[in-house]
C-alpha cells in the first residue's frame, strides 16, 4: 500500500463504502484482528481516513452497514466506528487531558535522555521483528492496521521503555487519520493510564497469529510498568454551542474536521461566501497534508456546487482576513462545523473573540450524532456501547 491508497474524494469514501458494508458482518468479526501487511486489503473497512475529516459520516457508515445485517450480526463493526465517537465525548468533557498530553510531549523531547533510542524506534531501528516494519510502513504509507497500534504502541512503551506521549506523537506526525482524541486516548489506554491499572502488553504468541505467521518478535517485555502521571480529572457538561439561525446570511468556514457541509447544513441556510481552511500547522504531518490537501479542494467543489458560491483555501486563520471576506459577502455571522478538542479547536478559540469585536460571530454547528452519543461517555466503553442500540432506533438507522 501507497500514499496513493486513499483517494481524497468523498466519491472515493462512498465507492470503498459501498464495496465494504457487504462484508461488515461475520467476515469483518472472524478477521478483523488479523494484519496480513501492507499490500493486502485483508477484512477491515480502511474507511479511517474518511471518517476521520468527516468527508463520510459516521453515520451514513453505520446506516450503510446496517441496510446490509442486523445490528447483532455486524455488532463488531457498529462498534469499532463508535469506538471513535466514544473517544472524542470522552475527550470532549475532559480537555485538560489534550493538554497534559501537549505539556508531556513537550517535556519529553526537552528532557528524554535517550534521544538515539527515539531515533532508532522512529527509524525502525530497534531488531524488534514486527516492530521495526511497522515503523517503516507507517512512515511510508501514513496507515497502520489497527492491532498493528496497538503492538506497536506496547513495544514501544514496555519494551523499549520510550516516553508514551513521543510515541503518540510519532503517530500523529505520521498516520493519514491521524486524530488527537482517538491517538491520545488510544495510547494511554495501552499504557494503562486511560483505564487505571489495565494495560495492554503485547506478546509474541499473539503477534504471531495475527500476522499470519509474518512476524514473532522475541524478548517483548513480561510485565507492564504503568507510567505515572496526575489523576484524570472527572468529565465536565458538554460545551454549549449558540443558536443557529439558518435565515441570516452567513460565511461557512470549513476546516479539515468536517468536510461535509451538504449533510450538516440544511438546503435553505443562506451561505453568501465560503472559505476552506489549509492550515499545516493544524495536522499532524506530510501524509495527513497531502491527504487534506486533497479532500479540500474535493469539498471546496462541492460546496460550490450544492451552496452555489466560490469557496477559496484559507493557509491559516487569520481574523482580520476572514472578517474582510465575510463582510465582503455580506455574511452577519461565520458558521462552522463543531470541532472537537485539538488544534483545529484551539485555533478556532483564538480568533472567535477578534469575531465578535467585529459583530460577525462565529457559531459552531453540532452535529446530531455528537449530540446523542458523546454525553454517555462519561466512563468507560462498555457503558457507553449499552446505549447504542436505543440511540441508533431512536435515530432511525
Amino acid at each position: 500500500m501507497n500514499r496513493n491508497a486513499f483517494p481524497a474524494t468523498r466519491d472515493a469514501a462512498l465507492s470503498r463504502l459501498t464495496q465494504f458494508a457487504p462484508r461488515a458482518g461475520q467476515a469483518y468479526a472472524s478477521g478483523r484482528n488479523t494484519d496480513p501487511g501492507p499490500d493486502q486489503t485483508g477484512a477491515v473497512s480502511k474507511l479511517s481516513p474518511y471518517l476521520r475529516y468527516r468527508m463520510i459520516t459516521e453515520q451514513e457508515v453505520v446506516g450503510s452497514t446496517l441496510s446490509h445485517h442486523s445490528l447483532p450480526a455486524a455488532e463488531k463493526y457498529v462498534q469499532e466506528v463508535l469506538w471513535r465517537t466514544y473517544w472524542k465525548g470522552w475527550l470532549e468533557m475532559r480537555p485538560s487531558i489534550w493538554a497534559q498530553y501537549l505539556q508531556e510531549r513537550d517535556r519529553c523531547r526537552d528532557n528524554f535522555p535517550n534521544t538515539r533510542a527515539i531515533r532508532s524506534a522512529e527509524a525502525g531501528e530497534t531488531g524488534i521483528e514486527g516492530f521495526d516494519d511497522w515503523a517503516r510502513e507507517l512512515v511510508a504509507t501514513g496507515y497502520l492496521h489497527n492491532h498493528a497500534r496497538m503492538w506497536f504502541a506496547s513495544i514501544w512503551i514496555f519494551t523499549l521503555r520510550l516516553p508514551w506521549a513521543l510515541g503518540a506523537d510519532f503517530f500523529l506526525r505520521h498516520l493519514v487519520d491521524a486524530d488527537p482524541a482517538s491517538n491520545t486516548l488510544s495510547w494511554r489506554w495501552v499504557a494503562g493510564l486511560q483505564t487505571f491499572g489495565k494495560t495492554y502488553l503485547a506478546t509474541s504468541e499473539n503477534i504471531a497469529r495475527f500476522t499470519n505467521g509474518r512476524f514473532a518478535p522475541k524478548g517483548l517485555a513480561t510485565v507492564a510498568t504503568i507510567p505515572t502521571e496526575m489523576p484524570v480529572c472527572a468529565a465536565q457538561p458538554l460545551p454549549k454551542v449558540a443558536h443557529f439561525d439558518a435565515q441570516t446570511p452567513a460565511f461557512l468556514l470549513l476546516t479539515p474536521e468536517d468536510l461535509h457541509p451538504e449533510s450538516l447544513l440544511g438546503a435553505s441556510t443562506k451561505i453568501n461566501g465560503a472559505g476552506m481552511l489549509f492550515d499545516p500547522e493544524t495536522l499532524g504531518g506530510d501524509n495527513a497534508r497531502a491527504f487534506v490537501a486533497g479532500a479540500v479542494h474535493d469539498a471546496a467543489e462541492r460546496v460550490g456546487n450544492n451552496f452555489k458560491c466560490p469557496a477559496h483555501v484559507l493557509n491559516n486563520l487569520d481574523a482580520a482576513s476572514l472578517i474582510a471576506q465575510a463582510s465582503e459577502t455580506g455574511a452577519k455571522q461565520i458558521i462552522t462545523a463543531y470541532a472537537p478538542v485539538g488544534p483545529v479547536a484551539d485555533a478556532l478559540a483564538s480568533i472567535a473573540p477578534s469575531l465578535a469585536s467585529a459583530g460577525i460571530p462565529l457559531v459552531h454547528i453540532r452535529r446530531a450524532w455528537d449530540e446523542r452519543f458523546w454525553p454517555h461517555a462519561t466512563k468507560g466503553f462498555f457503558p457507553f456501547k449499552e446505549r447504542i442500540p436505543k440511540i441508533l432506533q431512536d435515530m432511525g438507522i
